[in-house]
């Protein structure tokens, strides 16, 4: 029941039976990538591009056909949220920078980003019509802002190079004889709807399926049945699957770590899932005081025991449950090990530095000169001009000092304790969202279970991984849907060149 893997164009008057036929004649090869986010389309549109280059010189048809398997209705679901539906997709830097964003396991990824790149993502992006932006530290962004114009080009790529495309179908397992691949075997969703065209039907039995030369002439699609033998799967034979299906986090695009389980019984280690890039627990009651507040030119000191991390500077946001933004989420992972690790008699602390252009003595002396020039106002108006608005009755309240005290009345030991907190004011962590909630999710398969010069698995011949499945995750920025394009294109590459 190979024919998921050698559709084409359909008579109206198609039959099950004889394009099964057709298959068996044509004795085609097959590529079968599970997971239509960036990893899978990027690993989909390389295996593609060759299987066509190679047909091209032979002035024959391609000997393998390339099958993208996807658990939605449409594909980059996930894609489409990231860098606040912008699309962050890379980060402008070198690559020593880039490899050392994902800390201990950045050695890994170094045949993926010198197979492709950043720039050569960038090139990718920009040759295909997309221009793009550089902002603040070296983000990557489309032009447009928006993350739909990035899904497009990898839609029109994998039609270009021919990749057909099976929607609605959840994978159940992956075939193995001998630690060799054999097939998958696919589940559509339950209860869910079908695409057809440009219409959302509903199908109780059938998996939607679009091949390359129908999503050229307008995107027609044919819906097939074809139930495996055993609780109505349907069984795809090939003998290289590149499983691309993520990990756990932002369960409702997908990413329930179905890829994940397969893999493991498959005999691969799996490290601990964890969350990733995701907004901190604090312990009492400031958060919610100050829930939306902004600060912007801030920097973070992180401590737990003897370790210390910290931050760049930038901004922070407060929640109703803790603390989230930019430099929170680059260096949740480190946090997020701390409270996991089995230190329960260390807190974890986070001290804020409001003012980090300035010296402890430098704010004390500029306190003294406001407090003289201004004996007769409040404290608390005074503190207007250093801080925002709504942080003012909390910052005096963890100061101890009283909202009506006059600036003359300050001693020396509370304008002491002032320019202290706004060099340190000082938080407890208690933990995180959960995993299903971080925008990413830490662990995954273990990168000693995997050839990094391939993405090949060392356990299954034929089988590869690609993106955030695998052991990999970096600091925000762009750097983990750059790791999932590269992982990608090297497993897509990795696989068609396997003979």
């Amino acid at each position: 029941m190979q024919y998921f893997a050698s559709l084409l164009v359909l008579p109206d008057d198609f039959n099950l039976a004889r394009l099964c036929e057709r298959i068996l004649e044509m004795n085609k090869r097959s590529i079968v990538v599970i997971g239509g986010g960036p990893a899978g389309m990027m690993a989909a549109i390389r295996a593609g591009q060759l299987t066509q280059e190679r047909a091209s010189l032979a002035e024959t048809t391609p000997l393998i056909d390339v099958v993208l398997i996807e658990k939605n209705l449409a594909l980059g679901k996930k894609l489409l949220l990231t860098g606040k539906c912008r699309c962050n997709l890379t980060n402008a830097c070198d690559i020593e920078t880039l490899l050392g964003k994902f800390h201990k396991n950045g050695r890994f990824l170094r045949t993926a980003l010198n197979t492709f790149s950043n720039t050569d993502l960038m090139q990718f992006f920009e040759g295909r019509g997309l221009p793009l932006k550089v902002e603040r530290q070296s983000r990557v962004f489309p032009a447009t802002d928006m993350s739909l114009s990035v899904l497009e080009v990898l839609k029109k790529e994998l039609a270009v190079n021919r990749v057909r495309i099976v929607y609605n179908a959840q994978l159940k397992d992956i075939l193995v004889e001998d630690n060799q691949i054999k097939g998958v075997l696919l589940k559509e969703q339950a209860g869910s709807q079908q695409r057809v065209g440009d219409r959302v039907v509903t199908q109780a039995s059938s998996l939607s399926i679009i091949s390359h030369e129908e999503e050229r002439v307008g995107d027609r699609e044919q819906l097939l049945t074809a139930p495996y033998q055993e609780a109505g799967l349907t069984k795809i034979l090939c003998d290289r699957i590149i499983l691309a299906t993520g990990g756990i986090s932002y369960g409702w695009t997908g990413s329930t770590g179905d890829g994940l389980k397969i893999a493991q019984r498959l005999g691969h280690r799996i490290i601990p899932l964890r969350a990733g890039l995701v907004p901190l627990r604090i312990k009492g009651h400031y958060p919610k005081l100050l829930e939306g507040l902004t600060l912007k030119n801030i920097q973070l000191v992180f401590r737990c025991g003897k370790q210390q991390v910290t931050s760049e500077v930038g901004e922070l946001l407060f929640t109703d449950f803790g603390i989230s933004g930019p430099l929170i989420l680059s260096l949740s992972g480190q946090i997020v090990d701390w409270l996991d690790a089995d230190k329960k008699d260390k807190a974890v602390l986070v001290s804020i530095d409001l003012k980090p252009g300035m010296s402890h003595e430098q704010l004390d002396a500029r306190f003294l000169r406001e407090f003289n020039a201004n004996p007769k106002k409040s404290i608390r108006s005074i503190l207007k001009f250093f801080l925002p608005q709504r942080m003012v009755d909390v910052f005096m309240e963890i100061a101890g000092i009283l909202q009506d005290k006059q600036a003359n009345q300050i001693n020396r030991d509370e304008r002491y304790r002032l320019a202290a907190l706004f060099k340190g004011l000082q938080l407890e962590v208690i933990g995180t969202l959960p995993v299903e909630q971080a925008m990413i999710t830490q662990g995954g398969v273990s990168l000693k279970d995997i050839n990094p010069r391939t993405m090949e698995s060392c356990i299954i011949s034929g089988l590869y991984f690609a993106g955030e499945i695998m052991d990999v995750d970096a600091d925000t920025g762009g750097f983990n849907l750059q790791a999932s394009f590269s992982t990608g294109y090297l497993a897509g590459e990795s696989a068609a060149l396997d003979e």
